[in-house]
């Protein structure tokens, strides 16, 4: 029931799309930029995307 009151979250591809944005935004190269990204993200898209599923594709961009 609550569900259908909260917003609807990010699919797969559109995480891919933003991690991918928000790494270009930040000038991120290394896994040492991954707390950048990942406030970058989390200011951008704190209700509809899960940060939990961000955070493993981010480290996995960023060759960590």
């Amino acid at each position: 029931m609550i569900e259908s009151f909260l917003p609807q979250q990010m699919d797969a591809a559109s995480t891919e799309g933003a991690v991918v944005a928000a790494i270009a935004e930040t000038g991120a190269a290394t896994i040492k930029d991954m707390g950048k990204v990942m406030a970058a993200l989390r200011a951008k898209y704190a209700a509809t995307l899960d940060m939990a599923k961000a955070g493993p594709l981010v480290k996995a961009k960023l060759g960590g």
